[in-house]
C-alpha cells in the first residue's frame, strides 16, 4: 500500500490540483492511501475539517477514483503539523500545492510549502497551481 498525505489549505483549485496529481500516480487507485490533513490557524466556527470546501472536494475527487481517503485535522504551525502526519502516518510521499510567489512573498510572509519541502525527512511533491 502506498501512502501518501495531502496538506491542504482553503483553496478549492489547489486541493484538487493535489488529488488530481496523486490520482495521476502510477499504479492502482486501490494500492493508494490517502490521509488529507487541513490544520486550522484561525477556527471561530469550530468547524471539521471533513466541512471545509477545498477538503471535501480533495476527498470527493480521489474516492470517485476509486482511492481510500482519510481526513485528519489540526492546529498550529501547518508546515510542522503536515510533516508531523507523514511521520506518523509513515507516509511514502508528501503532497502539497504550489503558488507563484515572488522571492520577497516567501521571505515576508513564509511559505508551507517551502517548509515543508525543506524539513521533510521523506519525498515532497510539489502539484502545479492553476492561480496566476
Amino acid at each position: 500500500m502506498y501512502h501518501v498525505v495531502i496538506g491542504v489549505d482553503d483553496n478549492e483549485e489547489r486541493a484538487v490540483a493535489c488529488a488530481r496529481a496523486v490520482a495521476d500516480l502510477p499504479g492502482a487507485a486501490s494500492d493508494t492511501r490517502v490521509t488529507i490533513i487541513h490544520s486550522f490557524t484561525d477556527n471561530p466556527s469550530g468547524a471539521s475539517a471533513a466541512q471545509i470546501g477545498s477538503v471535501r472536494e480533495a476527498t470527493e475527487y480521489l474516492e470517485e477514483r476509486g482511492i481510500d481517503v482519510d481526513v485528519t485535522e489540526s492546529s498550529g504551525d501547518p508546515a510542522e503539523q503536515i510533516l508531523d502526519v507523514a511521520t506518523a502516518e509513515d507516509a511514502n510521499l508528501i503532497v502539497v500545492a504550489g503558488r507563484k510567489r515572488s522571492p520577497t512573498g516567501k521571505a515576508l510572509f513564509g511559505s508551507v510549502t517551502q517548509s515543508v519541502i525543506l524539513n521533510a525527512d521523506r519525498p515532497v511533491m510539489v502539484a502545479g497551481d492553476t492561480e496566476n
